[in-house]
């Protein structure tokens, strides 16, 4: 495992676990919870990982792997009791030239890899007594998109299991909930045109994009104390383009 030097001992606020945490919006959750007092930990499944964060290696389309990153993590940090699963891919494209292969990465990657994650963090969680399962979703899972049928069932699907996770442990004093963003700010969007830009923000009522730090800061809130009676969830953060979808 990669760490910061004089790495800090571990916080009160708990140790928190952001898979694919090493760029976009998960780099950006990561800071926002090591800003608000959390240790965290950030997977990667290849390169370099960002300076100041202790992270491991973890594919979450492999159970192996998932299960080698947590033991890791367990036996050098201790438990995460706050695990976001961000990790995630897209394969774009018209269903009718979408291949099997395409919907079935997708899902394993974003559905299933989110799985591999919060069924293994249940393991350490129910020993804890408490806990936060936070899933990264998206408002195409509610209201679809256009070429991503395999990226909008993988998100709408996370909607089911988070409330599933939520029934079956609250009594243990675990919450699971789905974050949902709605067009955001990445290196993606800004390599659109401008009219282009202008033609999604147009859709959107409050009439912008969403940065990465506004859903990191939700992220950060509902790993909160403030928020330990939120639980089975949808949070939307889409500037209105979801409308309770």
């Amino acid at each position: 495992m990669s760490s910061p030097e004089n790495a800090p001992a571990p916080s009160s606020q708990g140790i928190a676990l952001v898979t694919g945490g090493n760029r976009g919006i998960g780099l950006a959750i990561a800071t926002s919870l090591k800003a608000a007092g959390h240790r965290v930990v950030i997977t990667y499944r290849s390169g370099t990982p960002p300076e100041g964060f202790d992270a491991v290696q973890m594919d979450v389309t492999s159970s192996e792997s998932v299960d080698a990153g947590f033991s890791k993590i367990e036996s050098e940090i201790g438990q995460p009791e706050i695990i976001v699963a961000n990790a995630g891919i897209t394969k774009d494209t018209l269903v009718m030239r979408m291949s099997d292969e395409d919907f079935e990465s997708v899902i394993n990657a974003n559905l299933t890899g989110a799985f591999r994650v919060s069924k293994r963090a249940t393991k350490g969680l129910l020993k804890l007594k408490r806990g936060r399962l936070i899933f990264i979703g998206s408002v195409v899972g509610g209201v679809g998109a256009t070429g991503q049928v395999n990226y909008s069932a993988s998100k709408s699907g996370l909607v089911g299991m988070a409330r599933s996770f939520a029934r079956e442990l609250g009594s243990r004093g675990i919450t699971a909930n789905v974050i949902a963003p709605g067009f955001v700010e990445t290196d993606m969007t800004a390599d659109l045109d401008e009219k282009r830009r202008l033609d999604i923000a147009a859709q959107v009522p409050l009439g912008r994009f969403c940065s990465a730090e506004e859903i990191a800061d939700v992220v950060t809130f509902i790993a909160s104390p403030q928020a330990s009676y939120i639980t089975g969830a949808i949070i939307p953060v889409d500037g209105g383009l979801g409308m309770g979808h």
